[in-house]
């Protein structure tokens, strides 16, 4: 079991956005968040949107939503962290653009003052302590012990998550003045496949659900054929020797684009992680989800990736 979320929002004329969160937090190395997708659509209560219709694009993006505990450090010589780059992100508010545009504000006039006192290419101090004095941390701290506790099971993190939500909207913040930690990173989240159920997903029908490289294909992700891969092995034994054997290949599930595939080798002396690195929709999950962080995400040359369709 783990936690996530959906959304459904009408726009346009006849069109409809649908979303499915899944929190990279799970256990089960046989879970694939891109078929939880797909048969979150076939529920009674949310099908009747879609049927009739004509899927138009897709695609996937990992979301930073840690809360506060998980903001990193904002400014570094030359540059600084903003929006939901750095993760300032409601997570039970589902909310984040008010605290991307403020950020975004307190950024640009931290580096106008700098410019204006004629400093160049260091460290934006004044960003960081303006965001620790502006309702973004006070938004942020409200709510920062509500993700943490989901890592206690859905029922008891979401009870502890409401009393902490309506006791600081109440004013009544000082009666929870701990903060809680996150355990551990979603990487190392995985127990070995033996260990947990396996999980069968049905089957595309191609009107409701589809296949993940034809979802790939209405993304208009597009990369340069003769440019060097973008998604390296720090060690590529492990793939095979560690996350095939002992959790069955996580990469070929948590990738919602199918750029991670186990195939046989040539001579028939077992498997190879082959990747698929034009089918990359920029998500970032695997740089997130591999159980040892054996993946390196680098960016493209180019400027290629997806290029979304009315999203």
């Amino acid at each position: 079991m783990t936690g996530g979320g959906s959304f459904l929002y009408h726009f346009g004329d006849g069109l409809v956005s649908v979303g499915f969160v899944v929190h990279l937090n799970y256990e089960n190395p046989h879970t694939s968040p891109y078929d939880e997708f797909q048969r979150f659509k076939t529920h009674p209560a949310i099908r009747g949107t879609f049927e009739g219709g004509k899927r138009l694009a897709y695609g996937a993006r990992a979301i930073n939503e840690g809360g506060l505990q998980s903001v990193p450090k904002l400014a570094f010589p030359g540059g600084a962290l903003i929006g939901c780059a750095a993760g300032f992100v409601n997570l039970p508010r589902i909310k984040g653009s008010h605290n991307a545009m403020k950020t975004g504000m307190l950024g640009a006039e931290a580096a106008f003052a700098a410019i204006e006192a004629g400093r160049h290419r260091d460290e934006l101090a004044s960003y960081p302590e303006a965001f620790r004095k502006s309702w973004v941390y006070e938004d942020l701290y409200k709510v920062r012990n509500v993700k943490p506790a989901l890592s206690w099971g859905l029922w008891a993190g979401t009870i502890h998550g409401g009393i902490h939500m309506w006791l600081n909207d109440l004013g009544l913040g000082a009666l929870v003045p701990w903060t809680l930690r996150h355990d551990k990173p979603d990487s190392a989240s995985l127990q070995p496949a033996a260990e947990m159920p396996k999980i069968e997903y049905p089957k595309y029908d191609g009107v409701l659900t589809f296949d993940k490289l034809s979802s790939v294909f209405v993304s208009n992700t597009r990369h340069e054929e003769n440019q060097p891969v973008h998604l390296r092995l720090r060690d590529p034994s492990i793939p095979v020797t560690i996350n095939l054997a002992r959790y069955d290949g996580p990469e070929q599930r948590y990738c919602p684009a199918g750029v991670y595939e186990f195939v046989d080798v040539e001579d028939g002396s077992g498997k190879r992680l082959q990747i698929n690195a034009a089918n990359c929709v920029h998500c970032k999950t695997c740089d997130i989800k591999d159980p040892l962080q054996n993946i390196q995400w680098a960016t493209p040359e180019g400027g290629g990736g997806p290029m979304y369709p009315g999203m």
